[in-house]
């Protein structure tokens, strides 16, 4: 360089500040081709200190790839300028003028300012989960639950509502590669051909396509199809968070896989054996939180659920449990069949010492409550114990009451872990050619004593298909980049059978292909596109005249209407099995999905990342869980990092002392521990995937745990978990509820109205918006948390932040601990904004920032705010935040299009907090003056009541008597959180009733006594 001018054949010029900048690199990379001497000159000024500076201040990411040697240069900036990540920054080049002009034709259906909403379905664990999804002017930017599907009834969860980040996310695979080339669809299309012919002329004995499981009709059909081309490849499907155990359980009871389905609705009394049905990801998780809070409302007195849950990991669903008896994963099942023996069914049996004499009891509930009762399993614990528990089931009459058995929704229900390994078996012995791993990581999560990945590199062609290049991707040799759910036409199952069809909101953001394209690559029909796949296939489904308007209705309500599985009437063939035999006494480790994350598929997601992760309350990483008294004894404490020696495989980790764990005991999440899913998701946390095998993908004993010396930190949003002697969280058994329903108001009482320094305010002229959150129905699954993130635009701000306090969440949920470390009690509440009449927040702000409107919402006015900070100082709930640094991204053009219009983008220096949604009033308030009346009840709700599952949080205008708030406001358990300090909240609570088995709580409490005393 020269003068500041630029030479021919260079790649970068300086700025006016003498920075070098990047100039059209694209261009010039494009026309370089492969000629040696630029790419010499190239070479030789990136070595330059200059450039390197350049490189870490545009694209620190790329660049820890570069100096990590995780590509070669040449291959870097080969993909750095067809992925466009270098485009547009030039000081040197003058950009066009890009003019905002009117649509010419504007769409019919769009109203600048007016938000659309489509129906399509998000897929977790290969289910649909029903969705609305909010589009403004073409761009995505919420979703919410799908209240006329049969499946959810309106609910959502934490991956769902975190989706719209994922769309979004730059770090996606953006190009067809072929070993880190960039090549074209049309390329690899064409690339087929000589493999798929030479595969032909030997049946496809050498073929494989390995996926995770589908209830995808059309795909299946694609797949069959393919399958018949080619007689002898095979289709492999693989989930290491999957259900082999509750399939192998159904065919040793009916010699058939059959699904099991719940009824929670008719249910009164409910014995979980480790099954975790009140979490984000467990097959039907809307319904039954729905179902099952529905059913848990202490006005229905003696017809109220009664919940037993023996567990071996503490989760929200014991957490809601009247009885919560913490079990060892191995021993669940001799707890269960000293429950079936109390029953007659099987033989004699005992539990452990330590929980035999509350079997009986439970027992003897259960029969006295015979075609209302119902038992659940988790999907980690082994066959036998799912198919004792269809055996209790059918001696309980909860057959076709509480119990349904159906057709399999899975495409192709097989032995997922057996096919696994009968794969990795051929790739040892060379019998694979060609290889396509269609939405799956196997070299990521699957059984440390497979191996796969050796034997993945065996196979002369691989091709991944996928969002990102995973750590499968990367040692492919062509990847092809994948469609999010908001961008493909497709369609899925839920898992009660009901069809759903996707449609698109976008054009793919990134030119991917979805799994129908790929598929049909494969079948030689490379240029067919998913929606003509999807119709064909449904129009040979529906014949006659009126497949149009069919085809139309479903696509608009999102779902085919009478399509769920058919029921079966099935009763246990083989009758109760055989015991495993006395349980292993070394310590355990149980492999769990993790709450937030899954198994890892939403590892690169900030939203999910960051949010608090039910129980535990651990944001970042995933920790080992121990009983506290065994940490005690083995002298570990909280944030010791340890090694777990699982039989010789080992891996580091920090420990979390956990209320409510077994003794003897651990628990591992799956799905940390990335180093190939992207900027957020490489880093945090240990894979436990490392430890995992085949044969005990659940559970495993014999395990070794070795302090390191070192101290591992957790960043967590709760560090105090119990209620220092007030009245935070109200609890009374049913009995006492019964017979005071006063209850919630002995302890504490109100200020009496009037009694106040603030002016009097008469809010009867106007709305007078109020919240009431049941906590006996929440069932702390944190939906509410993430939709809030979503909708009102809030940042992520990193482990770091969270561990100084930091965090952003306008909403959380805390949980408390009563009783014993070793079997307490747990309570969640959340906790947003508390809109209080008279706001202490609102007399110590200097300059007016947060005020009051007429209906009586606290207003935060973010241009006056300078950040003193004495709001939050003065508030007692701890509900407000502030941007300490600029948390927010405002140069990366895809989170730019991923915000709600409807809400201001904060920078820092200012408050912030829950607003109750003021946008989704002012839209309501608008629509009613302009049809000239008032706002109806139900019309709208905040993000966090429309996204709750259960049904906990319901908000509405107080001035309407006939409201559903004002409804629950007006009950006896309704109650203010530290109403004492005359803050008058509009937030309020109903408080706890549990229905306890009299028996059972005495002689638990008398345990719980006597442990104390010694």
């Amino acid at each position: 360089m020269d003068n500041g001018k630029q030479k021919k054949g260079e790649a970068v010029c300086p700025s006016k500040k003498g920075k070098l900048e990047l100039v059209d690199v694209k261009q010039q990379l494009a026309a370089a081709k492969d000629g040696p001497q630029y790419w010499r000159s190239l070479e030789e000024l990136s070595n330059t200190e200059e450039f390197q500076e350049m490189l870490h201040r545009e694209f620190p990411r790329q660049a820890s790839e570069w100096v990590d040697g995780g590509t070669s240069r040449r291959d870097f900036l080969k993909l750095m300028s067809a992925s466009m990540a270098l485009a547009g920054l030039s000081a040197c080049v003058k950009q066009p003028l890009e003019p905002i002009v009117p649509y010419v034709r504007q769409p019919e259906e769009i109203t600048l300012g007016k938000p659309l909403f489509f129906a399509t379905a998000a897929v977790i664990a290969g289910y649909a989960v029903p969705v609305l999804a909010e589009s403004h002017e073409g761009r995505p930017t919420k979703i919410e639950g799908n209240p006329q599907h049969p499946a959810t009834l309106g609910g959502t969860d934490v991956m769902t509502q975190g989706s719209v980040l994922g769309m979004y996310d730059p770090d996606r695979s953006q190009t067809v590669m072929l070993d880190n080339d960039i090549r074209t669809w049309g390329g690899f299309v064409g690339a087929l051909a000589n493999p798929l012919a030479a595969q032909k002329a030997v049946q496809g004995a050498g073929l494989r396509l390995l996926s995770r499981s589908t209830t995808s009709p059309t795909l299946a059909a694609q797949i069959k199809q393919f399958l018949q081309t080619y007689p002898q490849a095979k289709w492999v499907q693989y989930d290491p968070a999957g259900r082999d155990n509750s399939r192998a359980g159904a065919k040793q009871s009916f010699g058939e896989y059959l699904d099991t389905q719940y009824n929670f609705e008719k249910a009164d009394v409910i014995l979980s054996l480790d099954g975790d049905f009140l979490s984000s990801g467990f097959p039907g998780f809307h319904k039954y939180a729905r179902q099952f809070s529905a059913r848990r409302s202490p006005d229905l007195k003696e017809k109220m659920i009664r919940f037993y849950a023996a567990e071996s990991t503490p989760t929200n669903t014991g957490a809601k449990a009247d009885h919560r008896i913490p079990v060892r994963a191995v021993e669940i099942e001799a707890f269960g069949r000293a429950v079936a023996a109390g029953l007659g069914v099987g033989g004699p049996a005992t539990a452990s010492s330590d929980w035999g004499e509350y079997a009986s009891m439970i027992a003897n509930d259960l029969q006295k409550h015979k075609g209302a009762a119902v038992v659940v399993v988790g999907e980690h614990q082994p066959p036998a114990v799912h198919a004792l528990a269809h055996s209790m089931n059918a001696a309980l009459g909860a057959v076709g009451n509480t119990v349904l058995y159906t057709e399999p929704v899975e495409a192709q229900p097989i032995d997922q872990t057996a096919a696994l390994k009968e794969l990795v078996a051929e790739m040892n012995a060379g019998k694979v050619d060609m290889i396509v791993v269609m939405g799956a990581n196997p070299v990521y999560e699957a059984p440390a004593d497979l191996d796969f990945v050796d034997a993945y590199k065996k196979v002369a062609l691989r091709i991944h298909h996928g969002l990102y290049v995973d750590e499968t991707g990367v040692i492919s040799h062509w990847h092809i980049p994948a469609t999010h759910y908001l961008e493909q036409w497709g369609d899925v199952r839920a898992f009660d059978g009901t069809i759903t069809i996707q449609q698109p909101l976008i054009a793919p953001l990134y030119g991917g292909k979805n799994q129908y394209e790929l598929v049909s690559a494969l079948n030689g029909q490379g240029s067919t596109g998913a929606y003509e796949l999807v119709r064909a296939y449904w129009q040979k489904q529906h014949t006659g005249a009126d497949f149009e308007a069919w085809w139309r209705r479903a696509v608009h309500d999102g779902f085919i209407a009478n399509s769920a599985a058919q029921v079966r009437n099935a009763s246990a063939k083989g009758g109760v099995p055989a015991a495993s035999g006395a349980a292993d006494n070394s310590m355990e480790i149980i492999f769990r999905r993790d709450p937030m994350i899954y198994d890892g598929e939403f590892s690169n997601n900030g939203w999910l990342q960051e949010a608090p992760k039910p129980y535990t309350q651990l944001t970042w990483d995933n920790a080992i869980l121990i009983n506290p008294t065994t940490a005690h004894d083995m002298k570990i404490d909280t944030e010791d990092e340890v090694e777990i020696n699982v039989n010789g495989r080992k891996v580091t980790g920090g420990i979390w002392r956990t209320p409510g764990h077994p003794k003897n005991s651990i628990s591992v999440f799956l799905g940390y521990g990335r180093t190939r899913a992207g900027r957020v998701g490489n880093g945090p946390g240990f894979s436990a995937y490392q430890v995992r095998t085949s044969d005990k993908q659940g559970i495993a004993t014999g395990v070794q745990l070795n302090k390191t010396g070192k101290q591992f930190l957790f960043a967590t949003t709760q560090g105090f978990q119990n209620m220092d002697g007030r009245d935070i969280v109200r609890v009374a058994t049913l009995e006492d509820f019964i017979s005071d329903p006063n209850f919630a108001h002995e302890k504490t009482q109100a200020p009496v109205e009037g009694l106040t320094m603030f002016q009097p305010y008469d809010y009867s002229k106007e709305y007078k918006w109020g919240m009431a959150i049941d906590l006996n129905s929440c069932v702390g699954c944190k939906s509410c948390v993430v939709a809030c993130v979503a909708e009102n635009n809030i940042p992520v701000v990193g482990k770091d932040m969270v561990k100084r306090g930091r965090h952003m969440h306008w909403l959380r949920v805390d949980n408390y601990h009563e009783g014993s470390p070793d079997a307490p009690k747990t309570y969640t509440q959340p906790v947003p904004c508390q809109q209080c009449e008279n706001a202490p927040c609102e007399l110590v702000c200097p300059v007016g920032a947060t005020v009051h409107s007429t209906e009586g919402l606290n207003d935060m006015v973010y241009n006056r705010c300078v950040g003193t900070r004495y709001c939050s100082n003065n508030c007692p709930y701890k509900v407000r935040r502030f941007n300490f640094l600029l948390f927010q991204d405002w140069t990366t053009p895809q989170w730019k299009m991923a915000r709600n219009p409807d809400v201001s983008i904060r920078s820092r220096g200012v408050m912030e907090k829950c607003t109750y949604c003021v946008q989704r009033i002012t839209h309501a308030r608008i629509n009613a003056e302009r049809e000239d009346r008032k706002i109806r009840d139900g019309e709208f709700t905040t993000a966090c009541a429309q996204a709750c599952p259960a049904d906990a949080i319901v908000f509405g205008d107080l001035n309407n008597a006939s409201s559903r708030v004002a409804k629950l406001r007006a009950q006896q358990r309704n109650y203010g959180l530290l109403e004492e300090l005359n803050n008058r909240p509009r937030t309020t609570y109903m408080a706890v009733v549990r229905n306890p088995n009299p028996e059972l709580e005495r002689a638990m409490d008398q345990r719980e006594l006597a442990t104390e005393h010694k």
